[in-house]
């Protein structure tokens, strides 16, 4: 990159940017969400594996089947968000790597029993997380990362037969300020990194 992106910009990403626990009744598109999709693609991964497989859980038949799943506290904020992203990671992501990774045998890297593939899943469908949180701020979406869910229960009633565990929710819409938490304290650089 040639240039650093400009102080509001910053803001949005990172400084001013909060966990939503509330959101307005403003709807969140099927458009916006591709977008969305279309900007985290590009995040990187290792070995550019993309193993992250989302659910964007809009109807209200979908948030009937995700609600018994839910941690008590966690019900009414996710039912009141206009989407729930479900985020996953395929423990057979491997397969794709012929078409995402041309230029080696990235497959065999990763054959064998799928146990063996779950660090790089998780890992880096948690990279991917994140990028989708980033590219909701930065297309002007509010963002509220949780666990305190079942991730069986969701496992069963989004992911059966398949290959593909949940990670972590996202809510995402457009925030209601009165749903935020004071700023909560950050660790400085000296307590968090240090410099080899």
């Amino acid at each position: 990159m040639s240039q650093s992106l400009d102080a509001s910009a910053l803001d949005q990403l990172f400084r001013s940017a909060r966990t939503h626990n509330a959101f307005t009744d403003q709807p969140v598109t099927e458009a916006e969400l591709r977008a969305l999709y279309a900007l985290m693609k590009w995040g990187p991964t290792a070995a550019n594996a993309a193993p992250a497989r989302l659910v964007f859980v809009t109807s209200p038949e979908a948030k009937a089947r995700l609600k018994p799943a839910l941690a008590a506290n966690n019900v009414d904020k996710t039912m009141a968000a206009p989407v729930t992203v479900i985020v996953g990671h395929d423990l057979d992501f491997h397969e794709q790597l012929p078409r995402l990774f041309p230029h080696a045998d990235a497959r065999a890297w990763f054959d064998g029993p799928q146990q063996g593939r779950v660090e790089t899943a998780l890992r880096n469908g948690s990279l991917q997380g994140a990028y989708l949180i980033l590219a909701a701020r930065a297309l002007g979406l509010d963002a509220g990362p949780m666990s305190g869910f079942d991730n069986a229960l969701v496992d069963a009633a989004f992911f059966a037969g398949t290959s593909i565990k949940s990670n972590f929710l996202v809510n995402l819409g457009h925030g209601d300020p009165a749903g935020v938490f004071p700023r909560l304290p950050r660790l400085s650089f000296d307590e968090a990194a240090r410099i080899v």
